[in-house]
């Protein structure tokens, strides 16, 4: 035990100057930080949510539309292929979550099959041979799948969209079947994020009717009217548009999206891709001199004449615009449109006061509980307990360094782990200590003794921790924001205790020994 080879000294010594330097930038304000040399780390520990301050949402997805969505379009290829295949049908529709019809000839039913199959798979196919009648539905594990894409694309555009406002260390997961949980700490205007989130922003390029007006004419198959994005003193729409349903060109095909002002107005600047440029080219080739309108989510935003063709894959989106609401519309097409619908179903603002509040609360309850582990092991094993309690001030610190240098996020039942573990730092120590006694006890020498309580107090140290580990490792996986704080703040206090108990302590212990050659144990 009195030997320690030297790369053990040295992998010590580094570990505990890295936990240094990440855990420094603490000190410091955000600006401040500024001021520290390059090669320093420069990232400070996030604050959750109860700790700074900021929003709480709490959204739900929408997957009935998009199951319906995706009816209508099994509807329009069954139409397709039954009048491809000249198969005569009637009633075809929704019904509930259905696709039926009646086929006139119901001899023809296996091809019907056919065809469905052909469209999608995870279809369930009934039919009645003698009435003809035929119902498709989606099969409960495809409406699983479906679900869980929906779910898991909406997060993701969830996410774009924030993270393109420059919000700071969010929290987006998801809740249950259909719900996505937004934590927004220090966001002070919550109501842009919701009107941002609100939107599906599904955009699209359709040809408008100009043969027929809104509100005179019968509209024609194939054709719907739209309202104009810009409202009245009434709150009606300006103006109505016949469009066509069929659309020309996709959002889907955008690249990018910039806001920017041309002839002193905000407007927006995009560009498709390869597959969008042809497209948006070909529509504009085919249609010189005719009004194109673009469509935001059902509403029409401007529909401009198309003047001459555009080859080059970018446009400009002009309207009634401010630079901001320019610049919240860029943000959406940049991010991409949502699959379906969010309803936010809860609300709550964390004022900055009771964030601060809670860490002064914390910051006590801390010190208290230094100050009495640091007292009790001092009373209890001396120079032992002197050095435990050296080491302790090193796991203080290797805790915030990891934290910092992981960019975790920070919340009160975190800071609750960090009290929990400054109790259970020391039992490794405690372990080693009271194995020491009893060794020493037994008629061994000072050194042996020494070396004795470490070996066997190894197991003992590994199972306890590692029972804990496990636990902590649980309580992150299945839990939810808080309880993922805490279960984070315990597994790393729970490593940074081993490794304190076991390498620092052990070495300051050896140090000791050269350096005093005792005779009898202070402990």
């Amino acid at each position: 035990m009195i030997q320690i080879p030297r790369w053990q000294i040295a992998a010590v010594i580094v570990v505990l100057l890295l936990g240094v330097a990440f855990a420094v930038p603490n000190l410091f304000d955000r600006s401040q930080l500024r001021d520290l040399p390059d090669w320093l780390p420069s990232e400070k520990v996030n604050l959750g949510l109860d700790l700074r301050g900021g929003s709480y949402l709490l959204l739900e997805v929408d997957i009935d539309a998009v199951i319906e969505e995706q009816l209508e379009g099994l509807v329009d290829g069954i139409r397709t292929d039954l009048r491809r295949a000249r198969l005569g049908y009637s009633d075809l529709g929704i019904t509930g979550q259905s696709v039926t019809f009646t086929l006139r000839d119901p001899s023809k039913m296996d091809e019907v099959r056919r065809i469905a199959r052909d469209l999608s798979a995870g279809l369930n196919i009934d039919t009645d041979s003698d009435s003809g009648r035929v119902e498709i539905s989606f099969t409960d594990q495809a409406l699983r799948e479906r679900t869980n894409n929906v779910l898991a694309q909406s997060i993701e555009i969830v996410r774009r969209r924030i993270d393109e406002t420059g919000t700071r260390e969010p929290t987006i997961q998801r809740q249950g079947d259909d719900r996505i949980l937004v934590q927004l700490p220090g966001v002070d205007d919550p109501e842009r994020i919701k009107d941002l989130l609100g939107q599906t922003a599904k955009l699209t390029f359709r040809m408008v009717e100009e043969s027929v007006r809104a509100g005179v004419d019968s509209i024609p198959p194939g054709a719907e009217v739209l309202p104009s994005d810009e409202a009245g003193p009434d709150g009606e729409p300006v103006e109505r548009f016949v469009v066509r349903k069929r659309v020309m060109v996709s959002g889907d095909t955008l690249v990018d999206a910039q806001a920017t002002v041309q002839q002193g107005q905000p407007v927006v600047r995009f560009r498709f891709d390869s597959v969008g440029a042809r497209r948006f080219g070909e529509a504009t080739q085919q249609n010189v001199g005719r009004p194109f309108a673009i469509v935001l989510d059902g509403k029409v935003i401007s529909a401009p004449v198309i003047r001459e063709p555009i080859l080059g894959g970018e446009g400009i989106i002009s309207g009634n615009f401010t630079f901001q609401s320019a610049n919240d519309l860029a943000i959406l097409l940049r991010a991409g449109a949502l699959p379906a619908p969010l309803t936010i179903l809860e609300e709550r603002t964390v004022g900055p006061g009771l964030g601060a509040d809670s860490i002064r609360a914390g910051e006590i309850a801390a010190v208290l509980g230094l100050i009495f582990v640091v007292i009790f092991m001092g009373v209890i094993y001396g120079v032992f307990g002197v050095l435990a309690n050296i080491a302790l001030m090193f796991n203080l610190v290797l805790i915030l360094g990891a934290l910092s240098a992981l960019q975790a996020t920070l919340t009160l039942p975190g800071i609750a782990g960090i009290v929990l573990t400054l109790g259970m730092a020391v039992d490794a120590n405690v372990l080693i200590f009271e194995r020491i006694r009893e060794e020493t006890r037994s008629g061994r020498g000072l050194i042996t003794g020494i070396d004795a309580g470490y070996r066997r107090a190894m197991t003992t140290i590994v199972d306890s921790n590692l029972t804990t580990l496990i636990a902590a490792v649980i309580l992150f996986q299945f839990g939810s924001g808080p309880v993922k704080g805490f279960a984070v703040t315990l597994a790393i206090g729970l490593v940074s205790s081993m490794f304190t108990a076991i390498m620092v302590t052990r070495l300051m212990v050896v140090a000791w020994l050269r350096r005093r050659r005792p005779q009898q144990l202070a402990i």
